[in-house]
């Protein structure tokens, strides 16, 4: 019985290439995966993005995540595949565990229901931070006040 595990494979293609290129080109790579035993869950497509740094004097790529099921021992045959492929520029392949599944279905089910998308965390810190950081300047203008009146009065 042969192990299978959830990847999910972000590919980033040269974005000066045209649409229906790229679309071949992505058309290709889910049926190079397919035809060796990969079963695909989600293509999301990012679309044209800045680099981060130039790569193959290219500044732009198109960005597309993949998340699928396969064998670890397809992986790298596909990992040689994307190499060889000279209009990707960059991949990086990664096991998907439960946990970050469970909590992008939970995300998702709360985006569906509130028409939201969810607070993060970190946002929600940083608003605290930013009203406690108020509330002390608030402090301090009070004090220099004071101390203002208090030296104006001695003189």
């Amino acid at each position: 019985m042969s192990l299978r595990r959830v990847y999910e494979t972000t590919v980033i293609i040269n974005a000066a290439l045209e649409d229906d290129d790229i679309e071949t080109i992505i058309t290709k790579i889910t049926t190079y995966m397919e035809n060796h035993g990969s079963i695909i869950f989600e293509i999301n497509k990012w679309g044209r993005r800045r680099l981060a740094y130039p790569i193959n004097k290219k500044f732009n790529g198109y960005y597309v995540h993949i998340v699928y099921e396969a064998s670890p021992s397809t992986i790298p045959i596909f990992e040689r595949y994307l190499v060889l492929e000279d209009t990707v520029l960059r991949h990086l392949t990664v096991i998907l565990p439960k946990k970050l599944r469970e909590f992008r279905a939970k995300r998702v089910v709360e985006y569906a229901t509130s028409g939201l998308p969810p607070v993060k965390e970190d946002e929600k810190s940083t608003e605290n931070k930013n009203a406690d950081v108020n509330s002390k300047n608030d402090l301090k203008a009070e004090k220099v006040e004071s101390d203002v009146e208090e030296i104006s009065e001695n003189n």
